[in-house]
């Protein structure tokens, strides 16, 4: 049976109201865990299996993309130049999107997970920033909007409502007493 809510709301000032339906919202929320999720995953794993191959030619590095991929103009190109050939950004690169992706996928630490897949979102979408008049818009895959802002936003919003809770480990490591006794532990989950 479907529980029928009413939500109330301010945002920016502005009162809102509206229907929602507690079923469909759930059902969402862990569609959209799961698939980001998966997402990350991936993109992790198999910069992580390229970079583990026997063969050193075949090694997976963002040395390449830092170095000449930043489009011309970018006002942060001298910064990601900085960064490529350092062994320690291939690492954050693939472990961190191997383990946001497979932390949402499970359902585990779900808020600390999508703060810092939100944060590596925001650090792609940065690299794609054009120069000149309208400097700072990605327009290569998008005006202003590409799909690492959509995941940022969406994994500020998976955060937000502890998306963790739902058909997650979140709900079961919440109720440990460790949890239970250091309250501020709920910020990593949900």
């Amino acid at each position: 049976m479907s529980t029928q809510n009413t939500l109330h709301a301010e945002i920016l000032g502005r009162g809102f109201d509206f229907d929602y339906s507690e079923n469909w919202i759930g059902y969402s929320l862990v569609f959209m865990r799961v698939t980001m999720g998966w997402v990350l995953f991936q993109g992790g794993i198999t910069k992580l299996v390229t970079y583990l191959d026997a063969d050193p030619a075949n090694n997976w590095t963002a040395a390449g993309y830092l170095a000449n991929a930043i489009p011309a103009g970018n006002p942060l190109a001298g910064f990601f130049a900085s960064m490529a050939g350092n062994p320690l950004i291939d690492v954050l690169n693939m472990w961190g999107l191997t383990l946001t992706g497979l932390a949402l996928i499970l359902g585990a630490f779900v808020r600390w997970s999508a703060f810092w897949g939100a944060v590596m979102m925001l650090f792609y979408w940065l690299a794609a920033l054009q120069g000149g008049l309208l400097a700072g818009l990605p327009l290569e895959h998008g005006w202003v909007v590409d799909d690492h802002l959509v995941y940022a936003f969406l994994l500020f919003g998976l955060g937000a409502f502890g998306a963790g809770r739902i058909l997650g480990l979140d709900a079961s490591l919440e109720k440990l007493s460790v949890v239970q006794n250091n309250r501020w532990l709920r910020l990593f989950l949900g």
